[in-house]
């Protein structure tokens, strides 16, 4: 330990400004539902978890599953457009606005994270912008999705990978820091034949 001073006062820190969408009896109660419901459904009941992210204001389409683990910090910030996928133990911290497009697949683990710190400010900021998952993107095992990221159509977000900018459609893209590498080639149904 050294005895260097803290760039940073966090008795100063102050999110007086930010404003979740709800009271707070209410997210207390989204937390509540969210901690007992969702882990003790089971799991072809995904109907049930669907019902109750679209009841606390989620705009959920049709057709999607998602996991009883994974974690919707304020679901009325969360939109996921039809036959969508958000597996196990994915967290969607919406502080700010998470949007997913159709026949899109959120793997497990991945963090989907809105929020972050000014490093510069004293009193540590807090910082929020939206992340858009454009359609048909994957976005692979235990990713980092940071705030104010957009994911292309049809690109794929390798494993592990830690996304802070934008990433291009219809690319492969991995690393940490992501980087796009290939291009997504689309398979052609229309070749096989009977």
């Amino acid at each position: 330990m050294t005895n260097d001073q803290p760039f940073v006062d966090l008795r100063k820190y102050d999110q007086s400004w930010f404003h979740r969408g709800r009271p707070s009896w209410y997210v207390l109660l989204w937390w509540l539902v969210q901690a007992i419901a969702f882990p003790l459904t089971p799991q072809p009941l995904n109907i049930l978890r669907c019902a109750l992210l679209r009841l606390f204001g989620a705009r959920i389409g049709k057709g999607v599953l998602i996991r009883p683990t994974a974690r919707f910090t304020y679901p009325w910030k969360v939109t996921i457009g039809n036959y969508s996928w958000i597996g196990d133990n994915v967290v969607l911290y919406s502080l700010d606005q998470i949007s997913i497009g159709e026949h899109c697949v959120i793997s497990q683990k991945s963090y989907l994270c809105t929020g972050s710190h000014d490093i510069q400010d004293p009193a540590f900021g807090l910082k929020t912008a939206s992340i858009i998952i454009e359609n048909g993107a994957w976005v692979a095992a235990d990713c980092f999705i940071g705030p104010g990221v957009q994911i292309g159509a049809n690109a794929v977000i390798g494993a592990r990978s830690t996304v802070f900018t934008n990433m291009p459609s219809g690319q492969v893209c991995w690393g940490s820091p992501c980087r796009p590498k290939t291009v997504r080639i689309k398979f052609d149904t229309s070749v096989i034949s009977h």
